[in-house]
């Protein structure tokens, strides 16, 4: 499967607004440069949105007027993609442009999110809405419009709950 990368975002600094790109370039030393998460948080240096879980999220906090007009830079991630599911497995590889992404996890949505919209927190919390956290294999530049693909998938893990625990 082969998505699109439609939006691509960085922040200088923790709690700075997000930037907008129209390159991002992506190192295996720094993650996304000009993003101050990257170095800092190595298993975390770009985050991957999915639009469809974007709009599904919004869709949940509709109301009479409907859904919320929240740009995805509100989610504070740094790539937005289209038509790509993302993937689950912790290890599976991803092609953005040139750049190899490995898969470390689920973007867990911070408190932040009710900032920008009560409620929010919540709805992007289940089926791993609020995204991946990846780590940058190998660097290069990701435009819009750019690819997106799995090279590589694994399988998710899931913890198994027995009653009682």
């Amino acid at each position: 499967m082969t998505g699109k990368v439609t939006g691509l975002a960085r922040r200088a600094e923790s709690r700075m607004p997000m930037e907008e790109l129209r390159v991002a370039v992506l190192s295996p030393d720094i993650g996304v440069l000009g993003d101050c998460k990257g170095r800092k948080f190595p298993d975390r240096q770009v985050t991957i949105l999915a639009e469809e879980d974007w709009e599904a999220a919004l869709l949940d906090l509709a109301g009479a007027a409907g859904p919320p007009a929240l740009h995805w830079t509100a989610r504070r991630a740094n790539m937005l993609v289209r038509n790509f599911v993302l993937p689950r497995g912790v290890g599976s590889v991803l092609q953005a442009g040139d750049c190899l992404l490995q898969v470390k996890g689920e973007t867990n949505p911070c408190g932040r999110m009710d900032d920008a919209w009560p409620g929010l927190l919540r709805a992007l919390s289940p089926d791993w809405r609020g995204g991946i956290t990846c780590k940058v294999l190998t660097g290069s530049g990701v435009s819009l419009g750019d690819r997106i693909s799995v090279l590589t998938a694994t399988a998710e893990r899931r913890k198994v709950y027995l009653p009682g625990e």
